[in-house]
């Protein structure tokens, strides 16, 4: 593995960042096209999935393509799918080398672009920041192995663990940076999600505000009875921007009735022992229709249920430098253990401050 590799890779990589929250159910790719120590050509799967990267980048390379290094965060697709594949186009396009970060694991795919590559008689090396690509599409590599989204959970809680006083007074623990930072996270997810509680609690529109956003992440309410109204916020946006529903089968009719009126769309899932959804099936359902990356920012009862489930890929947690008490609100509901070795311990990923307050991040 050359410098020149990693650096024009690293570069793809950048590419593919741009896309995460916009390319489903598609992976984000990134491409980047050299020559004679040049960059020719770049570009990213678009919102809905495509045009794909390399076509992006080929179209703007164009016959200076021919002979020069293709740089792809992801296998080229071998398949014809809406598109016709993106390893036929680059052969036909002439380059002699393609340089890979990460071998697609969709069954479609799974070695065939390269070996389609290979076949036509272009050099093409692999694993190029295999672990940097592996992280950024981390979404997109579970739903297609595991049949699963890519689950992050967002807290933020004072010092003690609190996330609001005992009169259920939230506003603001944290400063504005945090909310800010949490605004760009719901950018590169495919979704958000929060139980019914918060959304009838809140009355959230959960939407990504102050940030010259051209595209809205989609909303998702863990509602079994679909008891929040449609009157509020989220039924005011459906009608413009995604939202769903995730109920069960004892949800009323007019309820079902009343939301798609409004332009959301319910989705009927599997009913836990306890009567509620079940979350697992819930996550398979929103997977199947092409979600990668979904932030919860449920309360503490749907976060400690995701967590109970082993839902949650990654925690995120925002502390405030304040302190609320023992008769607070907990950050997370109970998670039912018998003893402390059954706690679930995370790897600490990543520490920094953001304004007044602290950010850290946990892989489960």
């Amino acid at each position: 593995m050359n410098a020149t590799d990693q650096r024009y890779m690293a570069l793809a990589l950048a590419l593919a960042q741009r896309g995460l929250g916009q390319s489903w159910p598609n992976p984000a790719v990134g491409c980047v096209i050299a020559s004679g120590g040049h960059i020719i050509g770049r570009g990213r799967t678009q919102p809905g999935g495509r045009p794909h990267a390399e076509v992006m980048a080929l179209a703007q390379a164009g016959p200076a393509a021919r002979g020069a290094t293709a740089y792809v965060t992801l296998e080229p697709c071998a398949h014809f799918g809406q598109t016709p594949p993106c390893a036929d186009a680059l052969i036909a396009a002439g380059v002699v080398r393609m340089v890979s970060a990460l071998t697609d694991p969709d069954p479609r795919v799974s070695g065939r672009g390269h070996a389609r590559l290979r076949a036509a008689g272009i050099a093409v090396t692999e694993g190029v920041l295999q672990a940097e690509a592996t992280a950024l599409n981390a979404g997109f590599l579970k739903r297609v192995t595991q049949g699963l989204p890519f689950v992050t959970l967002k807290l933020a809680a004072s010092l003690d663990g609190r996330t609001a006083t005992a009169s259920g007074e939230s506003r603001w623990i944290t400063g504005p940076e945090a909310r800010r930072a949490v605004h760009a996270m719901r950018l590169d997810h495919d979704a958000v999600l929060v139980g019914a509680g918060t959304a009838r609690a809140d009355d959230p529109d959960l939407g990504v505000r102050d940030l010259g956003a051209a595209h809205q992440p989609v909303r998702i309410v863990i509602d079994s009875l679909l008891g929040h109204s449609p009157t509020g916020r989220l039924g005011g946006i459906a009608a413009r921007d995604p939202v769903w529903l995730c109920h069960i089968a004892a949800a009323p009719v007019e309820a079902r009735t009343a939301w798609a009126a409004s332009g959301a769309r319910t989705i009927e899932c599997a009913a836990s022992p306890d009567g509620r959804v079940d979350l697992r099936d819930a996550m398979q359902q929103l997977a199947a229709r092409g979600l990668t990356r979904i932030l919860c920012e449920g309360g503490a009862t749907l976060g400690a249920a995701m967590i109970r489930a082993g839902l949650v890929d990654e925690l995120v947690l925002f502390s405030a430098g304040a302190l609320v008490g023992a008769e607070g609100h907990p950050a997370l509901g109970p998670l039912g253990l018998a003893s402390l070795a059954q706690a679930p311990r995370l790897q600490l990923l990543s520490h920094q401050t953001v304004g007044a307050d602290t950010l850290s991040r946990w892989r489960c």
